[in-house]
């Protein structure tokens, strides 16, 4: 699994998902700053990436278009920071790495972390 990080996350995160063996790069390494959601997420769908973010945009644009890629893997948190709550998402990344590799929608907050298979039904 490789992670693509939105731009509204720390790069920092890179550096955080590389030492805990988690293969990451940062958007801002790879594409436009102003790129829209649906540019980053054709790109991580087109080159295996899973979106790492705290926007709520990417799960919106899953359950619009039923789409079955890319994963998407949402902090929900007041404080994104990978020193606050970087543990808790590589730790459900590691518990949740065969269903994102297949298509999926985790939401990590500082209490648990929720999956939802794609593609997203009502």
């Amino acid at each position: 699994m490789k992670l693509l990080i939105d731009m509204n996350l720390s790069p920092r995160w890179a550096g955080f998902l590389a030492n805990a063996g988690i293969e990451a790069a940062h958007w801002s390494t790879i594409g436009a700053a102003n790129a829209v959601d649906e540019e980053i997420m054709t790109f991580a769908r087109d080159n295996g990436y899973v979106v790492l973010t705290h926007d709520l945009d990417f799960g919106a644009i899953l359950a619009a278009t039923h789409g079955l890629k890319p994963s998407v893997v949402q902090i929900r948190s007041e404080d994104v920071s990978p020193e606050v709550i970087g543990k808790l998402v590589v730790d459900a990344l590691r518990q949740t790495k065969i269903e994102l590799n297949n298509g999926a929608l985790l939401t990590v907050d500082t209490n648990r972390a929720r999956l939802r298979i794609l593609p997203l039904r009502q």
